[in-house]
């Protein structure tokens, strides 16, 4: 039973899923701390505010409504989403494209219907196999075989 915990602990995965949500604590802070001290006195001093709107309440029947605190954390938010997805979410798009092959096309995969007999026949065939009657290659299809020019 511990040699089962163990190796899941030790799995490459979870150690990297750990290391990740340790350095996505730290980051959230980091951004945290500078939406609070430059981001949050900016938007203050924008709007008409005393510098820092993340003291910003207002009470109904004695209930008190810290919306400042919200608009804090929506804004340190919005900066980790923005930050992670241009930093880490594109780059990583961009790489894995590069890495990744050209899937062949396979000419025969892409399906018509025969103009007579309805039949589903390949879309670069000019011949139907069922009625034998002549059928106009799709071009489209013809462009994406790649097919050696006809004399």
């Amino acid at each position: 039973m511990l040699n089962g915990f163990k190796d899941f602990i030790l799995r490459g995965n979870v150690i990297s899923m750990a290391i990740g949500l340790a350095v996505g604590a730290a980051f959230t802070a980091v951004v945290t701390g500078f939406s609070t001290a430059f981001i949050t006195p900016l938007i203050g001093l924008a709007t008409g505010s005393v510098g820092d709107f993340s003291t910003a309440e207002f009470a109904v029947q004695g209930a008190i409504f810290p919306y400042g605190k919200f608009l804090a954390a929506a804004i340190a938010f919005i900066i980790t989403a923005a930050v992670l997805y241009f930093c880490v979410v594109v780059p990583m798009a961009k790489v894995q494209n590069r890495f990744t092959k050209e899937e062949e096309v396979d000419i025969k995969a892409a399906l018509r219907d025969c103009p007579r007999c309805f039949s589903a026949i390949p879309a670069v065939a000019s011949r139907c196999a069922h009625c034998t009657s002549e059928v106009e290659p799709d071009s489209e299809a013809l462009s994406l075989a790649k097919l050696p020019v006809q004399r």
